[in-house]
């Protein structure tokens, strides 16, 4: 045996015990989930939130399940600001700023609880009326171009035919595929801003008022001006005439990405596949004449 034997195993002795590990602190877990929960909420009710294109009202600009984002404080906040609509109807806004003519912004309608999203078309004190499609302002029509048709490609979240569209839309393409065919006019506001519209034809929605704008609110009408539950029509069809600027909740800014309907929760491949090309980076700012 060697002579530092002894001395190793004194040593082995004398070490300290391993250190025992320690419980999880589940206080201390839950406090960070809550503090983080909270900075997210934080967020979405006074920076910006994403917003979900659920129907075709605002064609051609946004199709159903494009993603975007809202940014919540170009006009102050309101009742309707915080992630969760659950205030009942609180006047005033703060730091509040009218929205101009040409905005897309989100609204929750009287007695709703979801946002709708609409573009800003006449301001307090503005009179405004829809004859046979064409709106007119202050007594004034707007100017209105008819442009290329916009042609969509058929899928899921743009089927084209069903309930709520009018027959004859659907063509082929030359490159075999199916299109959703839409006829686009473009609009000019009295500031020099445009955007374009769809016109399906002949609807109910082609005639209407005139009425003028109170004090404290604005009117809204969708981009897809026949398939659209705007400031045209009553309650709770639609947003019941001009509304609230207390309601709105925000300015849509741009599209994140948009997905064709046929991805699957628990199918991460087809988050890919579902992605349409060619939307992501769209800004949704009306355009002006230069």
């Amino acid at each position: 045996m060697s002579e530092y034997e002894p001395e190793i195993a004194a040593e082995d002795a004398d070490a300290p015990a391993a250190k025992e590990k320690k419980p999880t602190d589940w206080w201390g877990e839950i406090k960070g989930i809550f503090w983080l929960v909270l900075a997210v909420l934080a967020f979405h009710s006074l920076v910006a939130k994403p917003f979900y294109i659920p129907s075709e009202s605002m064609m051609p600009g946004l199709i159903t399940g494009d993603r975007l984002v809202v940014t919540k404080y170009p006009y102050g906040w309101s009742y309707v600001s915080p992630s969760f609509h659950l205030l009942p109807f609180i006047g005033g806004r703060l730091f509040g700023r009218m929205p101009e003519r040409g905005d897309i912004v989100i609204v929750v309608p009287e007695g709703a609880r979801s946002d709708y999203i609409k573009r800003v078309i006449g301001l307090p004190g503005d009179t405004i009326a829809v004859r046979d499609g064409a709106v007119i302002l202050n007594g004034e029509p707007l100017r209105r171009e008819q442009r290329a048709p916009a042609m969509f490609p058929i899928d899921a979240n743009l089927p084209c035919e069903g309930a709520g569209w009018p027959p004859g839309l659907i063509i082929a393409g030359r490159d075999g595929e199916r299109y959703c065919r839409m006829p686009v006019f473009r609009e000019y506001l009295p500031e020099g801003r445009y955007y374009d519209t769809i016109d399906l034809g002949t609807s109910e929605l082609d005639n209407y008022g005139p009425v003028t704008v109170p004090e404290g609110r604005v009117f809204l009408m969708g981009d897809n001006r026949d398939q659209s539950a705007d400031s045209r029509a009553p309650l709770p069809l639609g947003l019941g005439g001009p509304v609230p600027v207390e309601s709105i909740g925000g300015r849509a800014e741009f599209i994140t990405f948009s997905l064709d309907g046929t991805s699957q929760w628990y199918n991460p491949i087809s988050w890919l596949t579902a992605m349409r090309g060619g939307r992501a980076g769209t800004g949704l700012n009306p355009a002006e004449i230069e």
